[in-house]
């Protein structure tokens, strides 16, 4: 890699700064309106109590190397800017960046995890509100990695809200100049030690899922004269991953990736997803569209061949969805789809050891689960609760068990394993393209999503699902509306609610097994002895208001009825929901804003 010597004054400028309230992390970092972000001190206040979180926690800081990047929505370039200065002022020798400032989430995990002699950065700041819209108008976040390369523990959270609350002064370089970051460079700060290295922002997150799976045989399927395949980026960050590693290094036909430029407003308001990076039947609507498809999931003609397979990435590119030609494969059925065909994964050639999902998500990848003698978990939702299982048995907790090789997943459209410590959308894809390649091989003939979907559904079953959002409501309205349920834990054991038993009520809270942690308040559950799921949560995402999400799930045995519209089979359990939790009455919403 070039390198460059600058001139370098760090000179350490002390600013006095005072508390700003509402600075408490969510499931995936800060989140808060771009200008709100803007404003004075907004950003580094949180970094500062970031950094002297780490501080105090005897994380080597002073010294050590720190990752930078982001998903490249409005205000990324100035934000790395001033944590680069920051860095420096609390005694970081080296700050790495993606090129153009970019790294996809799982990336950034990768880099952390794999870089140079693997594991050398303490951390990194990741600048992304994943799916939420970008832009001047709309949202911006930050969120902190940890030397694993995996999302903060609470306790770490809880002691980086304590600083945000007493705050009294902020430490700049503010001498340095601002970095060129568009081109693979380190930059040496004259004679001091210190670095700023800016490297190529796809070849380490390419260079590990090269380990994971068999390039050449999904090169093989690719090159198939009756094999197609569509990847759209929704001009967030998967864009140059796709290109170099769907495109480049697996030879797909130029233009198969769409929208693969990333925007600081993920395409805006005149994109057809609105600037709303979300890969779901609602938002993808151009993949929806092109794959045969409306946002009920149902067939459309397009008048125009269909690909074999489809895919969508969000905004900072850990979030994936998944169709065949006229086909969806829900997140949850993916996720257990995944774990059924581990086999065919190189990365899993020892054998899988362990799974889990989000609460929420459906109960098919515990059947699966049951079936292959896997320890399988269910977890609140929020990526950082699979970090533990993850690491159990590894030097963070050389005493508990070992459950890697380890697959874990979210309704919400993430899915992953333990290469990194995060959801990853490429390896999402990978997985995928990876299955209907052995399978295609094995069987001489193409083998389609829809037929992997359907072959496993005859051996396990298929969990209908659906998720309705309600998003903007008024928050204290919705609080109140979960409490109400709350306050009926236990009350309804027994009971027939549309003619089903009512096995469990309850509020669903987490032991972790690694570490003993406790996280209570987790979600509102009505469980039936059907096993049929009615999940109530408030979404710990969201900027404006607050986005009420309702889960729900029935159970098919493999001798049933395994072809019908997983919408129309929920929609009485929908009825039960809306009446359990008069949710009408409380937002004043009689239709979900999103369904899938």
């Amino acid at each position: 890699m070039a390198e460059t010597t600058v001139e370098a004054d760090l000179t350490i400028t002390v600013i006095t700064t005072a508390p700003i309230a509402g600075q408490k992390p969510g499931t995936s970092g800060l989140r808060k309106k771009t200008k709100e972000f803007m404003g004075e001190n907004y950003l580094a206040n949180y970094v500062q109590s970031v950094l002297n979180t780490l501080i105090q926690s005897q994380v080597p800081v002073d010294g050590g190397t720190l990752v930078v990047s982001g998903d490249g929505r409005f205000w990324n370039p100035e934000a790395i800017q001033i944590i680069i200065k920051m860095a420096f002022a609390v005694g970081v020798k080296s700050v790495w960046c993606g090129t153009d400032g970019l790294l996809s989430t799982p990336a950034t995990s990768a880099v952390i995890r794999c870089r140079g002699d693997g594991f050398v950065p303490f951390g990194g700041f990741i600048c992304s509100a994943s799916h939420n819209p970008g832009g001047i108008d709309d949202d911006f976040g930050i969120k902190y990695n940890c030397e694993n390369g995996g999302p903060s523990p609470e306790k770490m959270t809880d002691l980086m809200v304590e600083w945000t609350a007493k705050l009294t002064e902020l430490k700049f370089c503010d001498k340095l100049p601002d970095f060129d970051l568009s081109k693979p460079m380190t930059y040496k700060l004259g004679d001091t030690g210190k670095s700023v290295v800016v490297f190529d922002c796809v070849e380490d997150h390419c260079n590990l899922l090269a380990k994971c799976f068999d390039f050449d045989s999904i090169k093989g399927l690719i090159a198939r004269d009756d094999f197609t395949m569509t990847f759209d980026c929704m001009s967030g960050v998967q864009g140059p991953y796709a290109k170099g590693i769907v495109e480049g290094v697996l030879g797909a036909p130029a233009g198969s990736v769409k929208n693969g430029v990333p925007l600081p407003d993920f395409g805006g308001p005149s994109s057809a997803w609105h600037g709303h990076a979300d890969p779901n039947l609602t938002y993808a609507v151009e993949l929806v569209a092109e794959m045969g498809l409306n946002k009920e999931g149902n067939k459309i003609e397009t008048g125009k061949p269909i690909p074999s397979f489809g895919a969508a990435a969000d905004g900072d590119a850990d979030r994936n969805m998944i169709l065949g030609s006229q086909f969806f494969i829900s997140p949850s059925d993916s996720l257990a789809m995944i774990v059924a065909n581990a086999d065919l994964i190189p990365q899993f050639k020892a054998g899988l050891k362990g799974c889990a999902r989000s609460m929420p998500t459906s109960g098919a990848v515990d059947i699966v689960a049951s079936a292959k003698g896997l320890d399988c978990f269910e977890v609140p939702t929020g990526w950082k609760f699979f970090g533990n299982l993850m690491d159990s048995g590894t030097s963070y907790f050389p005493d508990k068990k070992t459950y890697t090789p380890f697959i874990c997943g979210e309704e919400s459209f993430g899915t992953g394993a333990d290469h990194v410590r995060e959801k990853d959308g490429m390896w999402a894809v990978l997985a995928w393209l990876q299955i209907l390649a052995k399978k295609t091989e094995a069987a001489g003939k193409l083998v389609s999503a829809e037929d992997v979907a359907n072959d496993h559904w005859k051996t396990y079953g298929r969990n209908y699902y659906a998720r309705y959002d309600y998003e903007g409501v008024d928050k204290p309205k919705a609080e109140e509306m979960m409490k109400q349920m709350a306050d009926l834990s236990g009350t309804l054991v027994g009971k027939e609610l549309g003619g089903m038993k009512v096995k469990t009520n309850d509020v669903f809270e987490y032991v972790d097994p690694v570490d003993g942690s406790v996280s209570k308040n987790q979600g509102i559950r009505f469980i039936f002895e059907d096993a049929s799921r009615i999940i109530f949560r408030l979404s710990g995402t969201g900027v404006a208001g607050a986005t009420v999400r309702l889960y729900l799930e029935k159970y098919e045995p493999a001798s049933g009825n395994l072809n019908q519209h997983q919408f129309e089979v929920v929609k009485p359990l929908a009825e039960i929901a809306l009446e359990l939790s008069q949710l009408a009455t409380f937002t004043g919403r009689d239709t979900p804003t999103v369904i899938t």
